[in-house]
Order: structure tokens, then C-alpha cells, then sequence
């Protein structure tokens, strides 16, 4: 059967009440079986089980054979242009700080593939017993890219910046109300971010001048009706920027 990436999310949380159960992380080796009890690989564990939850449950879909891009998975598999699912999952006891893609490689991919835009991003917050290695989730969200994504103090959009380099795009953390946590209102200011992040970023900044109507192109040509964003600079003050 086939699923949107909402009714996975409702089938996680109502039906099999994901946030009510435990699991453990087994690794076995010749005679040797240990519990694994480091935080670090649950996330890429999770990400694997959700992969063999929508084969137990039937539910249709594609992997990405690109694992660097996203989507993880396709849910129509006549159809790689919508109903697109990343899967993220991050130790809620800490802030996220999960990848979400390569920063100058997106720039690309939402000019060949604009759908991208809209990929649905299914994100698990567990916690680790460190004692006895069992793994609950705490908290499960299904968000668009400008819901999980703020400005910082020195680039538009939430990135990691490293030896001179932007290099992946980074979540903010949405789910509190400390501190500089507002999170873009909608599409057209995450893309007014990211168009001036463009602009901003030294490898990319030759792209910047017709990123946004080769952008717009193609939208138009991909869903049949246009899309138009505002500059960064006319609603910068609204995310406390100047």
C-alpha cells in the first residue's frame, strides 16, 4: 500500500504507539552477543529500522541509492517527484545537530529538482539507558525544511562553517522556546535566506545573481504555477537580524 509521509507519522505514534515502547541494539559476533549502549550509532540504527518497519507493514517505497541527498526514501516508486522522505533522529537530551544536506550541492539540486523544497523530514528524539542499553523515543515530528531551519549570527540560514568552508546545513532546534529559536514562517523566507546564504558563501556567489530565476523556471515548469520570495534584507529584522 502507499503512504504519505503524514500517515506514516500517524501510524508510528497512533497505532504502534512508538513513544510507549522500548528497544535494544544487539551486535553479535561468533559467541560473543553485547548490548550496545552507545548513543552515538542510534541514530543511523533508527534510521535502517524505520527502512525494515515500512517492509513488515507493507508499505511501499524506494530507497535513494544517492545517500548523500536527500530524500531517504520514495514513497511512490512510480513517482520520485513526490511524497519524498528524509529521516533524521538525534539524542534528545542534546541540541540537533544532524545534517540535513551539503550545503553547496543543494544549491544545485533545488534548481534540477525543486520538489526537493517540499521534502517531508520524519525526525526521531530518543534517549539511551546507558545502563541497560534500552532506547525509547521520546519525540517524533514530521517538518518541512523551513520548519527546522533558523538564521544565525553569521550566515542567514543554520550552517556548519569549518576550516573556511560552509559545508552542511544544519538544523536549529525547534521544538524549544529558549533563546534565538524562531524558525522561518514559511518557504518563501527560508528561500530568501538561502538565496542570500548564496550570495554570502564564497564558492557560490557567482551562482547567486541567477540562482533565484533559474530557481523560479524551474518551479514554474515542475508544479505549473509560479513561486516569488522576497530579499533577505526586507525581512531579516522579523528573525532579529539587522
Amino acid at each position: 500500500m502507499k503512504l504519505t509521509a503524514q500517515e506514516i507519522y500517524d501510524k508510528l505514534l497512533n497505532e504502534d504507539r512508538i513513544k510507549t515502547i522500548a528497544g535494544q541494539i544487539r551486535f553479535h559476533l561468533g559467541d560473543v552477543s553485547i548490548i550496545v549502549k552507545r548513543k552515538d550509532v542510534v541514530g543511523n540504527i533508527l534510521q535502517e529500522w524505520l527502512e525494515g518497519w515500512l517492509e513488515a507493514r507493507d508499505i511501499e517505497f524506494d530507497p535513494n541509492p544517492n545517500t548523500q541527498m536527500p530524500p531517504d526514501v520514495f514513497l511512490d516508486p512510480d513517482d520520485h517527484t513526490k511524497n519524498l522522505m528524509e529521516v533524521k533522529a538525534f539524542n534528545r537530551e542534546a541540541s540537533p545537530a544532524f545534517d540535513i544536506a551539503d550545503f553547496k550541492a543543494f544549491v544545485n539540486e533545488l534548481i534540477e529538482k525543486p520538489y526537493h523544497l517540499d521534502i517531508d523530514y520524519l525526525i526521531f528524539g530518543y534517549v539511551m539507558d546507558e545502563e541497560t542499553g534500552d532506547v525509547i523515543v521520546k519525540d517524533l515530528w514530521l517538518k518541512k525544511i523551513w520548519e527546522i531551519t533558523k538564521t544565525m549570527d553569521s550566515w542567514p540560514i543554520t550552517v556548519q562553517y569549518k576550516n573556511n568552508i560552509l559545508q552542511k546545513m544544519r538544523p536549529g532546534n525547534w521544538y524549544t522556546t529558549r533563546g534565538n529559536t524562531h524558525m522561518f514562517e514559511s518557504k518563501e523566507h527560508y528561500l530568501a535566506a538561502f538565496e542570500e546564504t548564496i550570495y554570502q558563501n564564497p564558492e557560490t556567489r557567482t551562482q547567486g545573481a541567477q540562482w533565484k530565476n533559474r530557481f523560479r523556471r524551474s518551479y514554474r515548469n515542475h508544479y505549473g504555477e509560479d513561486i516569488d520570495f522576497p530579499r533577505w534584507d526586507d525581512i531579516k529584522e522579523i528573525y532579529g537580524r539587522r
